[in-house]
């Protein structure tokens, strides 16, 4: 059954539903404390667009439909979408050694575009941003893209890797002689109407909104600095609106011509290797796939400093559903908003990988260990009661939760709120434990403890 739709809002006044979401996003917004947020709905005929509050919280500027926000990690399916195009036009093969175009790829010779765009090269995430704030694109894949600190070999699993898509802008650079932002406000912005605005970018021609961190002592937000490194844009330095990832959900549902329906599908058909645990129920080439109700739906979600951005997108019913919101507060706001889209119109939006019956908890005194991923540390240790436990570079551990098919979940150790974290993988050879899935990050088995 197709989603409910109505007469596009230009044609007549305000609609009861429009108004029923903005007066739910305005008091989520104010119960998850976020100073600013957008939702725009594309039901297959039309866009509902709603917006609230401010862009800075201490300037009070407002946030309209043309304010721009970080979109962190959802940038990544705007790079992919470049390569595709390229790909398509013969200028590169998504399937040969991507060595002849990055030397610096030398130390792995086997990766390939495809395994950058759906993370499953096998390539560390990389070091933070701060880290990597004075390096270049070469330096920096130099260091990270080495055969010690690959985590698998190329096709066989998944690792969410933000160098995979610094390697990414490289290969478009390459390609056309343009800088990454220069590629991708040619070849995908401006063909779908957006204006383009980037992080770092001083000359922005439209309004940008801040990102906000929340003191829990007073209940006051404060605007956070963006510290993405620039050699690392392709992986996240992108800023839309709602309206604007409309218009990119669109393009991925094959429902635009800049980019065709064939590049579309490709994006969207799920590699066979990637199995990205918590974040999704599969993954394509720059978008994340989840299931809901017998559907497919493609996206992505983002976080930058101190904002949250969230794109799903439905081919069979050309529904699109975008969200934007300038805190970290903002991702659980747009969980309760989908539930009150599902209420309010019918459209059920995944927020996460659908759940499967994974059996009873139980004991796996074999996973604790030491695991590493690039210059991050994961110690699993067993408590008194060999109950398992988390911890990641020293930091406070978290009790984890075992299943038969070796999935975990993180338990708040505050609430004691259980929340998928990943899994555990055997080696197929010796069957002994040896890596860690954690929020799709893998993590390569170094020591015993």
């Amino acid at each position: 059954m197709p989603y409910p739709t109505a007469a596009p809002a230009a044609d007549r006044p305000p609609s009861p539903l429009r108004q029923e979401l903005q007066s739910r996003l305005d008091s989520l917004a104010r119960a998850h404390h976020v100073p600013g947020a957008q939702l725009a709905v594309h039901t297959g005929t039309h866009t509902l667009s709603v917006h609230t509050g401010t862009a800075d919280a201490l300037t009070g500027t407002p946030f309209t439909a043309d304010t721009a926000v970080p979109l962190g990690s959802v940038t990544k399916l705007g790079t992919a979408a470049v390569v595709l195009l390229l790909a398509d036009d013969g200028d590169l093969d998504l399937d040969e050694p991507t060595v002849e175009l990055l030397p610096e790829l030398r130390l792995l010779p086997e990766v390939t575009a495809r395994h950058l765009l759906s993370h499953t090269g096998g390539l560390p995430t990389g070091p933070d941003s701060d880290s990597a704030a004075d390096t270049t694109a070469t330096r920096y894949l130099s260091a990270v893209c080495t055969a010690q600190g690959a985590l698998f070999l190329p096709g066989t699993g998944f690792s969410y890797s933000n160098a995979g898509y610094v390697a990414a802008g490289r290969l478009v650079s390459e390609v056309t002689g343009m800088t990454w932002q220069e590629a991708l406000r040619a070849l995908l912005l401006e063909p779908l109407g957006i204006v383009p605005a980037f992080l770092g970018d001083a000359t922005s021609a439209r309004p940008v909104a801040t990102g906000h961190a929340l003191n829990t002592a007073t209940g006051l937000v404060r605007p956070a600095h963006q510290n993405l490194a620039p050699v690392e844009a392709p992986a996240g330095a992108l800023l839309a609106s709602a309206e604007d990832l409309v218009a990119l959900g669109r393009a991925v549902n094959g429902q635009s011509t800049v980019l065709p329906a064939s590049i579309a599908a490709q994006m969207r058909r799920p590699e066979p290797a990637a199995d990205p645990g918590a974040l999704a129920d599969s993954w394509g080439l720059g978008l994340a796939l989840f299931q809901q109700d017998g559907r497919v739906w493609c996206g992505h979600d983002g976080n930058a400093q101190g904002t949250s951005c969230h794109l799903r997108a439905e081919p069979d019913s050309g529904v699109v559903v975008a969200f934007t919101g300038n805190a970290g507060g903002a991702t659980a706001l747009w969980r309760d908003l989908a539930a009150d889209l599902t209420r309010l119109t019918g459209i059920r939006v995944p927020t996460a990988p659908a759940t499967a019956r994974r059996g009873p908890a139980i004991p796996l005194p074999e996973c604790a260990g030491t695991y590493r991923n690039g210059g991050t540390e994961y110690a699993v240790k067993l408590d008194g009661d060999g109950t398992p436990t988390l911890s990641v570079d020293g930091d406070y551990p978290v009790p984890l939760v075992c299943y038969p098919d070796l999935s975990c979940d993180l338990v708040d150790p505050a609430t004691g709120r259980h929340e998928p974290g990943g899994r555990f993988h055997r080696d197929p050879a010796t069957g002994i434990i040896d890596r860690l899935q954690i929020s799709g990050r893998t993590a390569r088995r170094t020591g015993t403890i």
